[in-house]
């Protein structure tokens, strides 16, 4: 997995995106906000947790820099390498349907990982409406589907919408895993669809930049798509 990392993408002087780039093993977008408090989305799996710190590392960044943790769900690609952050201080924020989708998956992520429940437990229960961490002011929009808990984080002051694994750059996420459901994909993806959005900054696969961009991605996920769910 090494192999597949790159330098942060720099969308914005105070937003950073770490894409993850293998096509054999999964894992993760991250996205760094980075003003008064640094805000780090989705930091992924902790097995190739490398990708997240050596993008911290070329910022200039550690662990211990972070402030708060979000999650856009609570599938292991997304939030195992939380409990590291924890335990150098920062919160967690998750939305609380997708807390007791980690509860519920604990015997098997415990297993898998050796980590306990304590490790991932939110400091922070997301819910829909307006998050603000020192000077940045997010909007959560509870879009389930993917997971019960799934959320998007949109920054109105930039245009920046995190998808986590609601829409993608020409896909949507899957519904066949535990929690999810085509119906409430599809009005999840409705409801996102009609914000302002200059940035569109997926949970995996490359970001959509430019408003007429992610027009067209979402009226080509509408069209190809929204029609079967």
């Amino acid at each position: 997995p090494g192999a597949d990392k790159e330098a942060p993408l720099q969308l914005d002087k105070q937003l950073h995106a770490f894409i993850w780039r293998s096509m054999s093993v999964n894992n993760c977008n991250t996205y760094l906000i980075d003003r008064s408090r640094r805000i780090l989305i989705d930091p992924g799996h902790s097995a190739y947790f490398d990708h997240v710190e050596s993008g911290l590392r070329e910022l200039g960044l550690t662990v211990a820099d972070i402030d708060v943790v979000l999650c856009t769900h609570a599938h292991p690609d997304h939030i195992e390498a939380v409990q590291l952050f924890k335990e150098a201080g920062a919160l967690f924020g998750l939305h609380a349907a997708d807390w007791e989708l980690v509860r519920q998956m604990a015997p098997h992520l415990q297993a898998a990982g050796g980590f306990s429940l304590d490790a991932l437990t939110p400091d922070l229960l997301l819910q829909e409406g307006e998050l603000n961490i020192g000077d940045t002011q997010l909007m959560v929009y509870h879009t389930p589907g993917h997971s019960p808990g799934s959320v998007c984080f949109y920054w109105p002051l930039e245009k920046v919408l995190v998808t986590g694994d609601l829409v993608f750059k020409a896909g949507v996420g899957r519904t066949d895993l535990p929690g999810g459901d085509g119906r409430q994909l599809k009005n999840s993806i409705q409801r996102v669809a009609g914000l302002e959005v200059d940035h569109l900054l997926p949970g995996h696969g490359d970001t959509i930049s430019g408003a007429q961009e992610v027009q067209r991605n979402f009226q080509r996920l509408d069209s190809a798509y929204l029609s079967y769910l």
